[in-house]
C-alpha cells in the first residue's frame, strides 16, 4: 500500500455559510461575550449519533435529548463525536449539527470523517461565540493498516478579553492495535505545531491515561485532569477515561475543575466539561 500523507482542507468562513449558525436564540448563547471574569466552560461528547444506548433496537434518535444535556452544562464550547449528516441511519434531511445549532442556540461547524449510509459520519463543534474560521483535517489510517478515517475539525473564534483561539474536535480510532491512534495523535500534533493561536482540542481518544497515545499527547498538550481523572464510559458504573480534553501552549490556560455529567440516558459516553481560566 502506498503511504497516504495527511489530507488538508482549509476553508475561511461567513455566518452565511450553510455549515455554520447563528445564534438564533437564547437558550445558550444569550452573550457572544462569554463570562466576564474569563473563564470558559469546555464540553467533550461523544453522541453516538443521538441514539440512546437503551433504544438502539429500534434506532430511536433523540436529538432534544442531546441538546438538553448540553443547555443544562451551559458550555461556551462543544466538541462532539459520532454525528451523522443526511445519513439513512439517522434521517436523509437531518444534519446533526445543525440541529443541535438550532436547538441549543450555538454557532455550529461540521468535520466530515467519511461518507457513510448515503450522507457523512465524523466530528462537530458547536460554540458560544461566533466562528471566525474552520478548519478539516483527514486522519488517514497508518499504512498498511485498515481503520476508519478519522478528522479533526478545528475552529477559530475570539475569547472575553479578545483573546483568539483554536478549538478542536477529534475522535480516534477505536481498534485494540494502539498503532493507528498513535498515528492519528502524530498528526495531530503536526498541525498543531503549525498553528500559531492557544489551542484547545477535546474528543474521544479512545486510549486510557497509561496509554502510548495519551504520553505522546502529553509531550505536547496540558491534559485538564492528569491524576484521578472522571471515567466517561461506560455510563452505567464507569470504568475507562477515554475522554479528554487538554490545550496548548502550558500556561496559556488554567484548569479549575474537570468533572463528568452523570447523564445515561442519551449517549453511551459520560459528556466531560471543564472550565478554564483565561490566562
Amino acid at each position: 500500500m502506498e503511504m497516504r500523507s495527511i489530507i488538508i482542507y482549509a476553508c475561511w468562513v461567513v455566518i452565511l455559510l450553510p455549515n455554520i449558525s447563528a445564534c438564533r436564540n437564547s437558550k445558550i448563547a444569550a452573550s457572544a461575550t462569554g463570562d466576564p471574569s474569563g473563564v470558559i466552560r469546555v464540553m467533550s461528547y461523544n453522541i453516538h449519533h443521538a441514539n440512546p444506548p437503551s433504544k438502539a433496537k429500534d434506532s430511536t434518535i433523540d436529538m432534544q435529548a442531546i441538546a438538553d444535556v448540553i443547555i443544562k452544562a451551559n458550555p461556551d464550547l462543544v466538541a462532539l463525536q459520532e454525528v451523522d449528516n443526511r445519513t439513512t441511519r439517522s434521517g436523509v434531511n437531518l444534519n446533526q449539527a445543525q440541529e443541535l445549532g438550532r436547538l441549543t442556540g450555538m454557532h455550529y461547524y461540521f468535520s466530515r470523517s467519511m461518507d457513510y449510509r448515503g450522507g457523512q459520519y465524523g466530528n462537530a463543534v458547536l460554540s458560544r461565540f461566533p466562528i471566525l474560521d474552520t478548519m478539516h483535517f483527514e486522519l488517514l489510517p497508518q499504512n498498511g493498516f485498515s481503520g476508519e478515517v478519522r478528522s479533526v475539525g478545528i475552529i477559530k473564534v475570539k475569547l472575553p478579553g479578545k483573546k483568539d483561539i483554536h478549538f478542536a474536535s477529534t475522535h480516534l480510532d477505536a481498534t485494540k492495535d494502539e498503532t493507528n491512534r498513535l498515528w492519528q495523535a502524530k498528526k495531530i500534533i503536526e498541525v498543531v505545531e503549525s498553528l500559531q493561536l492557544p489551542f484547545i482540542i477535546a474528543g474521544d481518544f479512545n486510549a486510557r491515561p497509561d496509554s502510548k497515545t495519551i504520553a505522546l499527547l502529553d509531550q505536547y498538550f496540558t491534559r485538564s485532569c492528569i491524576t484521578d481523572c472522571p471515567l466517561t464510559i461506560p455510563v452505567v458504573n464507569p470504568r475507562s477515561t477515554i475522554d479528554y480534553i487538554m490545550y496548548r501552549p502550558a500556561g496559556s490556560f488554567e484548569t479549575l475543575n474537570v468533572q463528568t455529567i452523570n447523564e445515561t440516558y442519551a449517549s453511551d459516553h459520560l459528556p466531560v466539561i471543564a472550565e478554564f481560566k483565561i490566562k
